[in-house]
């Protein structure tokens, strides 16, 4: 048993509270999902419970964690350098305990993770493995540990479809504890049996915390109904007390107007209309003990409200995309976009490094073909390491050579398109006068950037406030073509909806790639698997 009593942590840096009295108890059998907006704090909390001293540099804490014959694993939700560069047997012998786990154990484990049993020894780099290799191999030196508790921040990120249906299955059949964080939502809806939501609530300044027994979807529709019934209760009694109160404005002016005149006409007459005057007074400080107990408006940390200008629409007959490619293969990346390059001054983009060049290292496909007319939105999806990415890069590639279609791409990598020194609102600001500021500014917070963070620079930014800059940059230039790889990856399980109607209602083409099934089955008019003959059509499910 995990038990967390009064947990409070606060940043070093300016003493913002991330957490204030957080309490919960984790038993065995228990599937926590541990969800909240980017940046609420949710991977310092999960590090502090695993070990403390993975966050003492930039937060302090008090309260207490009882640890009962606990034995925790942990998956980051990165790999460091270090880690990618060893191979995959320096990676596991890192793990003192994988030497106390003998053939048949390990056997077993690699069998129930669904991985060669010659894994553990390959002499490949970690980095070079697919994502779901990567998640595989850090579950399987966990697992070595025989942990009572696992504790896993973002175990569903860059993992093919397959494997996040592996994933579910897995963190259902774990006999065991299980904490964890995920942007996911079907993986949440499918595994958590208990919910621990984080929020920061009065513009970011104060943390909020609901600890619920019970399914995802039972935690969201309990907590929209608890929104709307409380929002109503409010309405209604600050009606009352509106009314109240103007009773008894009436009743007080209509004292005070006859206290007046009869003090001016007969000065010892006034004695009862004092007496008046103080029960008034005192139904006066009843109503205002009443106003201290009336129930409160909810306090909670709102969805990010966004949408894309309707300019540049295309027609339904407009041939966006006729692409051909005889052969995909994996390539060396410059380091620089295509999208960069194609905006630096001075430059063409023929004249650009190009950041496709085929060095030859493995053949993905063959025969790839896609054609796109009007306002389609594509998704193409694949296994880990069938080369979506390196295909979507070089359609963007093609697509922002066009000079008849406004298009935008959107990496998985923000950072190769962002301008990591500058903050949010020069970033996006071309004219840089102040009315242009202005709007960019009300942009920011309708995505629920506080004024800090949209002075901050976006280095410090979290991967869901770097990818909204993104959106937002999309939105202002108009963009009658988004490009996307994982769009929905970095946006919190409460925002993700809004990207998915956003995105939706778009009224032009999206070409995306993507492993979220709601964005998948809700948003896209098209899907494509992209495999070793090409790219084949399939049923949406």
């Amino acid at each position: 048993m995990l038990q967390v009593k009064n947990l409070t942590i606060a940043h070093k840096k300016d003493l913002r509270e991330i957490t204030k009295e957080f309490s919960f108890v984790i038993n065995d059998g228990d599937k926590a999902a541990m969800i909240g907006e980017e940046g609420n704090g949710k991977s310092t909390v999960l590090k502090l419970l695993y070990a403390p001293e993975l966050v003492e540099d930039y937060v302090e804490w008090s309260g207490t964690i009882v640890r009962d014959n606990i034995v925790a694993g942990y998956l980051a939700q990165e790999l460091s350098v270090e880690e990618k560069g060893m191979t995959v047997y320096e990676f596991m012998c890192a793990e003192p305990a994988f030497f106390d786990v003998d053939a048949g154990e390990l056997a077993h484990i690699t069998a129930q993770l669904g991985i060669a049993a010659e894994l553990p020894y390959a002499e490949q780099p970690v980095g070079a493995l697919s994502g779901g290799e990567k998640i595989k191999v850090q579950l399987l030196r966990i697992l070595c540990r025989r942990p009572n508790l696992l504790l896993l921040d973002e175990p569903s990120n860059d993992i093919d479809i397959a494997t996040l249906e592996w994933l579910e299955k897995f963190i259902l059949e774990f006999p065991y504890a299980v904490l964890y964080i995920s942007h996911d939502e079907v993986l949440l809806e499918n595994t958590a049996n208990m919910i621990l939501h984080m929020e920061l609530i009065k513009r970011k300044t104060e943390p909020k915390h609901t600890v619920f027994r019970c399914g995802y979807t039972d935690y969201i529709q309990q907590r929209e109904a608890g929104i709307v019934r409380q929002e109503r209760l409010a309405n209604k009694e600050a009606e009352e007390y509106a009314k109240q109160m103007e009773r008894y404005r009436r009743i007080q002016q209509r004292v005070e107007h006859e206290q007046n005149v009869i003090t001016r006409q007969n000065p010892s007459g006034g004695r009862l209309l004092k007496k008046k005057m103080h029960a008034v007074k005192s139904m006066e400080r009843r109503f205002e003990r009443e106003a201290e107990n009336m129930t409160k408006h909810p306090d909670y940390e709102e969805a990010i409200f966004f949408r894309f200008q309707e300019e540049n629409l295309l027609h339904r007959a407009k041939r966006v995309l006729e692409f051909e490619l005889p052969e995909l293969y994996v390539g060396e990346q410059t380091g620089e976009t295509i999208q960069k390059e194609a905006l630096s001054l001075g430059q063409s983009l023929q004249e650009a490094t190009d950041p496709f060049g085929v060095s030859g290292q493995r053949l993905l496909a063959k025969d790839i073909r896609l054609a796109v007319t009007g306002p389609e939105r594509i998704c193409i999806i694949g296994k880990n390491g069938a080369g979506k990415t390196t295909l979507l890069r070089q359609i963007a590639k093609q697509m922002l050579q066009r000079t008849d279609l406004s298009v935008a791409y959107m990496p998985q990598n923000y950072e190769e398109l962002l301008d990591l020194t500058k903050t949010p609102v020069e970033f996006l600001q071309k004219s840089g006068d102040k009315e242009e500021e202005t709007r960019i500014r009300t942009y920011l917070g309708s995505m629920k950037y506080t004024i800090d963070e949209m002075n901050h620079p976006i280095a410090e930014l979290s991967g869901g406030q770097k990818a909204k800059v993104l959106l937002l940059s999309m939105s202002m230039n108009g963009s009658s073509v988004l490009i996307l790889d994982e769009p929905t990856r970095n946006f919190s399980p409460l925002s993700c909806p809004v990207i998915r109607e956003l995105l939706r209602n778009y009224h032009g083409a999206i070409i995306s790639v993507s492993h979220d099934r709601k964005y998948i089955r809700e948003v896209c008019t098209k899907v494509y698997e992209l495999t070793e003959g090409g790219l084949v059509e399939v049923q949406k499910k």
